[in-house]
Parts: structure tokens; sequence; C-alpha cells
């Protein structure tokens, strides 16, 4: 065994995704990275949204979460924390996440990266990387969650406890 933290999941539908994201993003903290990675209509945005909308219903409020597609970066602030959403689908060389500020925001932020194979280099290597596919069936999707490093194994295994309870 490599030392990788896994964990397969499957969603079942939109919602089934989005308590995914909640759940994880309960746990999420500054320094955070998630990178997501799968292909067009996939879920990416879904999984983003529905973790940020979470994030600042816990702390009573509600925004628009628009797909940061066009921008390429939205931000939100969750108090004590920013959160960043990218989008790097336009992006064609990784400096360019450099003149957006991310490589510092992975520092201090927590960051929702969509279309992360565009980092290359500067992909941290603490981050968690979630590959998200088509299911079995038509509207299922598989997750599947990847880290390196420890700091995840707990976010990771409290995850799936809460899915196989149904929470």
């Amino acid at each position: 065994m490599d030392g990788t933290l896994r964990l397969h999941l499957t969603a079942t539908s939109a919602e089934d995704t989005a308590r995914i994201a909640t759940r994880l993003g309960q746990g999420l903290a500054a320094g955070d990275v998630v990178l997501l990675d799968g292909p067009v209509g996939a879920g990416k945005s879904v999984f983003a949204r529905a973790l940020i909308q979470s994030r600042l219903a816990a702390l009573g409020r509600w925004e628009e979460v628009p797909s940061p597609s066009f921008t390429l970066v939205q931000t939100y602030d969750l108090g004590d924390v920013t959160l960043w959403h990218a989008d790097l689908y336009r992006l064609s060389d990784p400096q360019d996440c450099i003149e957006l500020g991310l490589d510092q925001a992975f520092e201090d932020a927590i960051c929702l990266v969509e279309w992360a194979e565009r980092l290359g280099p500067l992909t941290p290597p603490d981050a968690l990387h979630l590959q998200i596919g088509q299911g079995a069936a038509p509207d299922t999707r598989a997750l599947q969650f990847r880290a390196a490093h420890a700091r995840w194994a707990e976010p990771l295994a409290a995850l799936a406890t809460s899915m196989a309870e149904g929470a």
C-alpha cells in the first residue's frame, strides 16, 4: 500500500452529491485545498456550489453562487476565512494561477478548484483530490476522494461514516 488515503462514494442524485459536499465542507479550514476533476457535466459545480452554500448557511447567510467559468475565481467571506472557488478550464499555463493569487490562497484560504489538472507543478501536495465521474446508472455519480496527507484521514473517515448512516 502506498499510504494514499482513498474513499469511494456513489451519489444517486444531485441532492446526494450536495449532501456529500455539505458534510465535507463542515470540516474545511484555512489552508485546505480540494481539487475537483471530471468531465464537463460530471457535477463539479454542483459539488462546489452546495459546499459553499452550506458554509454560508451556517453563518445565516445566502448568496447566489455562480460558476467562476468566466471570472475564473469567486471568493466568499466566511468570517474567519475566505473561500475561493476557481475554475481553471480557460487557463493554458499554470503561471496564470499565480497571477490570480491562487498560490497565496492555498496557504490561507479554503480553496475549491475545478479543472485542477491545469495547476500542473503548482498543485499543492497536501490537497484533497476529488474525481467525479459517471456512475453505473444514468443519474448516479462516482466520487473518488484521494489524499496523500494525513490531514485528510479524519474528514474522510467522518464522511464515510455519515454517508453510511444516511446523514
